[in-house]
């Protein structure tokens, strides 16, 4: 599938935690409160090597630190900890809001792409402008996630196009490897961890003032 520059990008594929909103924190508290429920201490340090894993991962990472709860019910712990803090108030990213309200406005479709589940990203959705998100690929309906690629193709099949259409917008390691190894032309736009500068790789140090021009700057010529 191809697309005139005009159209392009196809769709813009969205990282959730720390990308469109700064929910990363609300992990880390969720994590430090049941850890510590358990008299088990837990540093911000800590919560920050779990940025853009897999839920389960993190949940045999806590585990590992000694953590007796099954993997399944540390998962749904701390998603549900998470969620109630949502619905108090949604920590939008500088310039997130606006970028979406643009690309609404261009007929641009949005999918979010995330490693959270079902139930949160669509509490997270439900805080957007109405008609924000075209799709939704969550971290509990992919066999295999970020950084493999699966997460990223599969938003962008579900819109019907080629992952080299698509622009991915990511703040994570494990997530900006996901969207680069998908062949998705991925922005990297660190928040709480850094990312390391590659050749070929596109960092932007935030979304505030970016808007549907700065996608389509980053058409690659061969394209």
């Amino acid at each position: 599938m191809t697309n005139s520059a005009e159209a392009f990008p196809a769709a813009v594929l969205w990282d959730m935690d720390g990308t469109l909103v700064d929910t990363e924190p609300y992990w880390i508290r969720a994590e430090t409160e049941l850890m510590n429920a358990h008299g088990i201490p837990w540093s911000d340090e800590q919560g920050l090597e779990f940025v853009g894993n897999e839920l389960i991962t993190s949940a045999r990472m806590m585990q590992d630190a000694g953590l007796e709860l099954p993997a399944e019910e540390i998962v749904t712990t701390l998603m549900d900890a998470v969620i109630d803090q949502i619905r108090t108030s949604v920590p939008f990213r500088p310039g997130a809001l606006e970028l979406l309200a643009e690309l609404v406005a261009e007929g641009i479709p949005c999918v979010m792409v995330t490693m959270s589940y079902r139930p949160l990203a669509e509490a997270v959705i439900a805080s957007c402008p109405a008609g924000s998100f075209a799709g939704l690929i969550a971290g509990d309906e992919v066999s295999a996630g970020k950084p493999d690629p699966e997460p990223y193709l599969k938003g962008a099949a579900l819109l019907g196009f080629d992952a080299a259409e698509c622009v991915a917008l990511e703040d994570s390691k494990p997530g900006l490897a996901s969207a680069e190894a998908a062949g998705t032309i991925a922005v990297g736009v660190p928040h709480l961890v850094d990312l390391e500068p590659k050749p070929g790789r596109i960092l932007w140090d935030g979304l505030d003032g970016r808007g549907v021009e700065d996608l389509r700057a980053l058409r690659k010529p061969s394209a």
